[in-house]
């Protein structure tokens, strides 16, 4: 266990970043399965960019490799481009 007041902190602060890159990491994915079953490109388009950036806020932070991030964003756009 910590002994030092810094180390605690470090504790809690990594704790809180945890809980924060949980809830980011679950809603984007929630997002990313929303639009994959999306079928009307007119809805698909509209909630793509909302998508990207969510995808884009967890590369900015590392939470995601960049070159992921940027494999799933051309995967979604390739998709809603090819809804009919």
């Amino acid at each position: 266990m910590a002994h030092h007041q810094s180390a605690k902190k470090r504790i809690r602060q990594d704790a809180k970043k945890r809980l924060a890159n949980r809830y980011n990491k679950k809603s984007t994915r929630t997002a990313i399965s929303k639009l994959k079953e999306m079928e009307e490109k007119e809805e698909a388009v509209k909630y793509l960019p909302k998508v990207q950036s969510m995808i884009d806020k967890l590369a900015k932070n590392r939470t995601w490799h960049p070159n992921k991030a940027s494999n799933i964003k051309g995967k979604l756009a390739r998709f809603v481009n090819q809804i009919s």
